[in-house]
C-alpha cells in the first residue's frame, strides 16, 4: 500500500519540546487522574452511600467506552486538522478545555446519571488532548532520542498522580466542589501554557499515487491490518494487559475503605502516601529505563523485566493485606511500571505503520493505556463477588503475565518493523534452506 510523503514538519528543539509536553500533559493528567484515583470514589459514596461499589463501576464502565473511542478519534482528527495553528496544538487546546468543563459538571452533580454524562465527556476530550501530545514524539523526535523523551514523559503520570494526592491531602477540610474547580483550572492552564512552548504548524501531505482501495484497505485506514502490521497489534495487546495490572492501583481507595475499613480522611492520606512512594519508584526506572534502552539498543529485555517486577508487587496486594505491605507493593509496581512505560512508548513510536496517520495510530495505542483505567473499576465488583480481594489481584497479575507473552513477537531495535508476518516467515524458510 502506498504511503504519503510529508514535508514542512515544524520541529521544536528537543529540550523545549520535552518541557512543553511534560508541563501541559502533566497538569492535564492531574485534572483527570486525581478524580479517577480518589475524588470520583468519594463522589459516588456521597451520592450513593449504599451502592457505591456498583455505581462507581457503572460510571467507570461507561467512561471506558468514551476513553476507547476518544484516543483514536482524537488522533484521526488531529492528523487531518492541517492548519497553520498546528494540527497537534489545535487539539491540545480543545481537548482539555472541554474536558475541564465536564469535570466541573461532575463536581456539581447530584445524581448518578449526571456523573455518567460528565465523566464520559471528560474521558472523551481529555483523550483528544492525550492523542495530540503523544503524536508529537513520532512527529518531531529522532528515533535515537525517542527512548529518552519517552522515559521523561513516562514520569508524567506518576508525578501527576502524586501531586494530585498531595493537593487532596492538603485540602481534606475543603469543600468537595472547590477541589473539582481547582483541578479544572489546572487542567486547562497547563495545556494553554504549553501552546506557547511547543512549535507546530501546517504540513504538506502528498500521496505517492492515487489508488483504488478495497474494503479491507479502507478498514485498515481505521485500524492497521493485523496481517500487514502484526507488530502494532501485538504492541497494543501487551500494553493493554500490562496496564490492566498497573491499574489495580486505581481501585486502591475503594479497597482501603471496603477491605481495610479506613475512613475518608485516612483513605485520602494513605492513598496520597502510597502514590508518592510509587511515583518516586517510577521516576527512577522511567528515566534510566529509557536512557539505557537507547544506549544498549535493546528494548524487549527491559519490557520482560519490568513486567515480572510488577507481578511480584500485585501478588503482595493479593496475599498480604497489611498497610505497610501495600506501601512496599506499590513501590515494587512503580519500579516495573516506570521502566515499561518509558521503553514501550519508544517501541511504539518506532513501529507505527504510517507516518501520516501517526496521531491516529498512537491514539489507538493510547486506548490500551487509557482503557484499563476504566475497565478495572468496572469489572472489580464482578471479580470481588467471585473470589474476594485476593482473586481480584490474582486476575490482574495474570494479565501482566499474558502481557509479557505478547511482547515476544515484537521486533527489537534494528529489526525492520514494517514487514508483515508472512514476509518474516518466508525469510525464516529461506534461512532454514
Amino acid at each position: 500500500m502506498a504511503q504519503a510523503t510529508m514535508n514542512g514538519q515544524t520541529k521544536t528543539p528537543f529540550g523545549r519540546l520535552t518541557f512543553g509536553i511534560m508541563l501541559g500533559y502533566g497538569l492535564m493528567m492531574i485534572a483527570l487522574m486525581t478524580p479517577a484515583v480518589l475524588l470520583l470514589t468519594f463522589k459516588m459514596i456521597e451520592i450513593d452511600p449504599n451502592g457505591y461499589t456498583s455505581s462507581y463501576g457503572l460510571v467507570a464502565g461507561v467512561g471506558a467506552f468514551f476513553a476507547l473511542i476518544g484516543n483514536p478519534i482524537g488522533g484521526a482528527l488531529s492528523d487531518r486538522t492541517n492548519i497553520t495553528f498546528g494540527r497537534r496544538r489545535t487539539w491540545i487546546l480543545i481537548g482539555p478545555l472541554v474536558g475541564c468543563v465536564a469535570l466541573l459538571l461532575v463536581g456539581m452533580a447530584t445524581e448518578v446519571w449526571q456523573i455518567v454524562v460528565g465523566w464520559s465527556i471528560a474521558q472523551l476530550f481529555f483523550n483528544f488532548g492525550m492523542a495530540a501530545y503523544t503524536a508529537l514524539i513520532p512527529d518531531q523526535v529522532k528515533e535515537e532520542k525517542q527512548g529518552t523523551i519517552s522515559g521523561l514523559i513516562g514520569l508524567v503520570l506518576p508525578v501527576a498522580m502524586a501531586i494530585g494526592m498531595v493537593l487532596m491531602m492538603l485540602m481534606t477540610n475543603v469543600p468537595s466542589h472547590t477541589k473539582w474547580i481547582l483541578l479544572s483550572i489546572l487542567g486547562i492552564v497547563g495545556p494553554l501554557v504549553s501552546l506557547f512552548i511547543i512549535r507546530d504548524g501546517k504540513v504538506e501531505v502528498k500521496p505517492k499515487i492515487k489508488e483504488q482501495l478495497t474494503l479491507g484497505e479502507k478498514l485498515s485506514r481505521i485500524y492497521p491490518s493485523p496481517r500487514k502490521f502484526p507488530h502494532f497489534t501485538w504492541a497494543i495487546i501487551s500494553k493493554f494487559l500490562l496496564m490492566m495490572g498497573f491499574c489495580s492501583s486505581l481501585y486502591l481507595t475503594v479497597m482501603l475503605v471496603n477491605r481495610m475499613g479506613f475512613t475518608e480522611t485516612e483513605a485520602t492520606n494513605s492513598v496520597g502516601t502510597i502514590n508518592i512512594i510509587s511515583m518516586l519508584a517510577m521516576a527512577v526506572t522511567s528515566i534510566f529505563g529509557g536512557v539505557l534502552s537507547d544506549k544498549f539498543r535493546k528494548q524487549k529485555p527491559f519490557l520482560y523485566g519490568s513486567a515480572l517486577i510488577m507481578v511480584i508487587g500485585i501478588l503482595l496486594y493479593a496475599f498480604v493485606p497489611h498497610y505497610m505491605v501495600f506501601i512496599i507493593a506499590s513501590a515494587v509496581i512503580g519500579l516495573g511500571a516506570g521502566c515499561f512505560t518509558a521503553v514501550d512508548m519508544a517501541l511504539v513510536a518506532r513501529i507505527l505503520p504510517r507516518k501520516e496517520d501517526a496521531a491516529k495510530d498512537f491514539g489507538l495505542m493510547n486506548v490500551a493505556n487509557a482503557l484499563p483505567q476504566s475497565i478495572v473499576p468496572a469489572i472489580a465488583p464482578l471479580l470481588l463477588g467471585i473470589g474476594g480481594w485476593s482473586f481480584f489481584y490474582i486476575v490482574l497479575g495474570a494479565c501482566v503475565i499474558l502481557g509479557m507473552a505478547a511482547v515476544k513477537p515484537l521486533p527489537e531495535v534494528g529489526q525492520n518493523p514494517g514487514k508483515g508476518q508472512e514476509l518474516e516467515n518466508e525469510t525464516a524458510v529461506v534461512h532454514s534452506i
